[in-house]
């Protein structure tokens, strides 16, 4: 019998796979819809304090490498935001994942003060959008460590902090985000990119700057986790690129405890949830490998 079922710092999976933030994380309807396909938990999209309209058009343009977006976090504001919450708490019967950005400490604060009476399983600090100052934070190691230990004040709730890979060194900055009291990290968030038109000469995201996801940076993931696995005992949950059980099986292998999917749903449709699952239950048993847990940090290890 496989096990897929997790436990990422109290919060008990019953398996380790979830949406990124940011895909269908809206709505109670598309957290519910995302739910239905089997994950272990949701993530909803990034809410702040306040209502933003996020960057002009276009937001969104695809490159052969990946998809690149600068949406600029737009959502309701978190008072409006506790709506959709309470909706997406009665219909769906798995974790929910609360995710929130701030431009400052003070932000971080009372977004979590507003929200902690509510019946969510975790919050994920999001300091890392590349094309937002929210990014800034994440490269920042004081400012980093004073909004985790703010939100810990605030909050009774598991707290995780996802990363930037626009940094020198991952791995000092998580290991400051779990000494400041992060339960466990995500990692990553997009990569700060752009395209430019050639024929205007002007850059195509209305937003200019924006993240590059998808497989091209598939292999700076896996980088980023297994440098954060070698600092830091906390768990990881390994974020971008992952459109198949066997990219999910690497990040394990690197030191991810859990995964998160964002755009291979927009290419595969909800359907490639179901296909991990499926995939990872199949590779365990053709490996006669009992737990998930088994692998994690695999590639780590001297044979």
């Amino acid at each position: 019998m496989v096990r897929l079922e997790v436990e990422i710092s109290g919060l008990k999976l019953k398996n380790p796979v979830m949406n990124a933030s940011g895909i269908l994380g809206l709505t109670a309807y598309s957290l519910e819809k995302l739910a239905k396909t089997g994950v272990g938990a949701v993530v909803t999209k990034s809410i702040g304090l306040n209502p933003r309209n996020g960057n002009p058009n276009p937001t969104i343009v695809e490159t052969k490498c990946g998809l690149l977006n600068s949406m600029g976090l737009p959502n309701p504001g978190v008072d409006e935001a506790i709506k959709e919450i309470k909706k997406t708490l009665k219909l769906v019967k798995i974790p929910v994942i609360v995710s929130i950005f701030g431009f400052n400490p003070d932000e971080y604060l009372q977004v979590a003060k507003k929200l902690e009476n509510l019946n969510f399983s975790a919050l994920e600090l999001n300091v890392s959008c590349p094309h937002e100052k929210v990014g800034e934070i994440g490269q920042n190691m004081e400012v980093l460590a004073e909004v985790v230990k703010k939100v810990k004040t605030a909050t009774k709730k598991p707290v995780f902090v996802k990363l930037t890979p626009n940094v020198s060194n991952i791995g000092e900055i998580a290991k400051v985000a779990v000494e400041a009291g992060a339960d466990a990290v995500t990692a990553i968030n997009t990569v700060k990119a752009m395209v430019i038109d050639i024929e205007t000469g002007k850059p195509v995201l209305g937003g200019i700057v924006g993240g590059l996801s998808g497989p091209a940076i598939k292999p700076i993931a896996l980088r980023c986790i297994y440098e954060i696995f070698r600092e830091v005992k906390a768990p990881i949950i390994g974020c971008g690129g992952i459109s198949s059980w066997m990219d999910a099986v690497e990040f394990f292998m690197a030191g991810a405890s859990a995964i998160q999917i964002g755009t291979a749903i927009l290419h595969k449709d909800l359907k490639v949830f179901r296909e991990i699952i499926r995939g990872l239950n199949n590779y365990l048993r053709r490996k006669n490998i009992k737990n998930i847990g088994e692998i994690v940090g695999l590639a780590h290890k001297k044979f």
